[in-house]
C-alpha cells in the first residue's frame, strides 16, 4: 500500500491566503503525521514480527495510528497506559474508542511502576516477535516518511512561481518539523513550527534526541499553554477555521500553531504559507464535549 501524495488546496483565513497539505486525507484510517511516521513499518515486510508496543495517553493520537497501521498488518498492538480513567473506560470516544473498534489492547499500568517505559522494559519483557517504538512515534526511522513528504513538498514548491513559501505545523515531540527542516533546508524551504506539550527548551531537548542538529524556526504564544488544558483562544480559532475553511483541524494543537501563524504573519507577508494537516480530528470527539460544556456553542 502506497500512501503518499496528498492533495494541496488553497484556502483564506483572517485574511491570509495559504495553501493546506492534506495528509488527513492520505487514508480513513492511517492518516496524518502518524502514518508518515509509521510508513515504514507498513511498507517493509517483517514476518518475524507479531506484536507492536508503544506506550503514552489512552487518547494520544499515535494510539488510534497505531491501531490501524497494526490492523493493516495483521499484528497485535500492545499500548500501555498509566491509567485509564473510569468516564472513558465506561463511555469510550475519540482515539481510545476507535483504537478498542481496531482490536488494540490498551493496558493500564496502574502505577505497578514509575512508567510505562518501565513496565515495557522489566515486566512484559518484549521478545524478537515485537517492536517497541517511543512515545508519539519519536523514532529515527520515522525520517523515511517524513523524507517522502519533504519530497512532494518540494516538488510542489518549485511548481510554483514566484512563492517565497514557508511550511508551518505545530509540534509534539517535533519528530515531523525536524525532519522536514532536514530535508527541506538544502532547498531553502524554511519551516516554522510551535511547541504544544511544552516549552522551545523542552521541543528542542526532543529534537536533539533524534541527533538532529538543525532546528525548525521555533514560534511561541506569549502566554504559557498547558497540553490539554481548555482555552477560549483555542476554541474560537478552532471554530473560526472551520467556518472559514470549511475543513476541520484538530483542537489540541493546531489552534496554539495559528495563533502564533496570526502573530508572524503581519511581520512576513511577503511569504505564502503552507499548513500541513497533520490530521489527530478523532481525538476532538471526546474534545469538543469538553468545550462545549464549558464554553458553550461557539458563535464567530
Amino acid at each position: 500500500m502506497q500512501l503518499n501524495d496528498s492533495p494541496i488546496t488553497t484556502h483564506t483565513f483572517e485574511g491570509i491566503e495559504f495553501f493546506l497539505k492534506r495528509d488527513d486525507l492520505l487514508h480513513p484510517q492511517f492518516s496524518g503525521n502518524k502514518a508518515r511516521k509509521f510508513m515504514s513499518l507498513l511498507q517493509n515486510e517483517q514476518p518475524q514480527i507479531k506484536t507492536v508496543i508503544s506506550y503514552g495517553s489512552p487518547q494520544a493520537n499515535s494510539l488510534y495510528s497505531l491501531a490501524a497501521l497494526c490492523a493493516l498488518k495483521s499484528w497485535t498492538l500492545e499500548f500501555y497506559v498509566d491509567r485509564i480513567p473510569n468516564w472513558l473506560r465506561d463511555k469510550p470516544m475519540g482515539n481510545y474508542r476507535g483504537a478498542l473498534e481496531l482490536g488494540a489492547k490498551i493496558i493500564a499500568v496502574n502505577n505497578q511502576t514509575s512508567h510505562p517505559t518501565q513496565f515495557i522494559q522489566h515486566i512484559r519483557c518484549p521478545d524478537s516477535s515485537c517492536i517497541v517504538l517511543e512515545e508519539g512515534g519519536r523514532e529515527q526511522q520515522a525520517q523515511i516518511g517524513i523524507k517522502e513528504l519533504a519530497e512532494e513538498i518540494r516538488g510542489w514548491v518549485y511548481s510554483q512561481a514566484n512563492k517565497n513559501v514557508v511550511v508551518a505545523l505545530p509540534s509534539g515531540t517535533g519528530t515531523t518539523s525536524a525532519y522536514l527542516e532536514h530535508f527541506l533546508k538544502p532547498h531553502k524551504i524554511d519551516v516554522i513550527t510551535c511547541p504544544c506539550v511544552g516549552g522551545r527548551d523542552y521541543l528542542v531537548e526532543q529534537i536533539r534526541s533524534l541527533e538532529i542538529q538543525c532546528l525548525p524556526q521555533i514560534l511561541q504564544l506569549k502566554n504559557k499553554h498547558h497540553f490539554g488544558k481548555l482555552y477560549y483562544n483555542d476554541y474560537k480559532i478552532w471554530a473560526a477555521l472551520l467556518e472559514q475553511t470549511q475543513v476541520e483541524f484538530d483542537l489540541l494543537y493546531d489552534p496554539m500553531m495559528w495563533q502564533c501563524l496570526l502573530d508572524w504573519y503581519p511581520r512576513n507577508a511577503d511569504k505564502s504559507v503552507l499548513y500541513i494537516h497533520q490530521g489527530g480530528v478523532l481525538g476532538n470527539e471526546s474534545m469538543l464535549p469538553r468545550y462545549l460544556r464549558k464554553f458553550g456553542s461557539f458563535k464567530p
